[in-house]
């Protein structure tokens, strides 16, 4: 059950995101289940590899490496999601992404307080 309301407000953040952020479109709520579940399979599976990867990168950098392999996983995301979720860019990417993973900490942290108490 926990999932499946993170899921639904993950795709109402990408919600938000499309009305903050010109560079997102987002077409119905619909697209944006879709797009918030490749959203996830990408932070899960992909990012996982191009973290190791990328280390020395990231390293350097001191962290800031990763604010552009989470712009990719969105824009790869939106690459797969089709007509449905669309991002015009790399730069739209890395700022719908920033925007994306601040309404998530908000909701995520709004749920755990309301919904999920142990």
């Amino acid at each position: 059950m926990k999932l499946l309301i993170k899921w639904i407000l993950s795709a109402l953040a990408l919600l938000c995101v499309a009305y903050l952020y010109s560079g997102v479109e987002v077409r119905s709520f619909g697209a944006a289940l879709i797009a918030a579940l490749l959203i996830g399979l990408c932070n899960a599976i992909v990012r996982p590899v191009l973290v190791v990867l990328t280390l020395p990168v990231t390293v350097i950098t001191l962290g800031l490496f990763l604010f552009v392999i989470n712009a990719l996983m969105f824009w790869a995301a939106s690459g797969i999601a089709g007509s449905g979720f669309q991002v015009h860019g790399f730069w739209a990417a890395l700022i719908g992404s920033l925007l994306y993973s601040i309404i998530n900490l908000v909701i995520e942290s709004l749920t755990s307080r309301l919904l999920f108490r142990e």
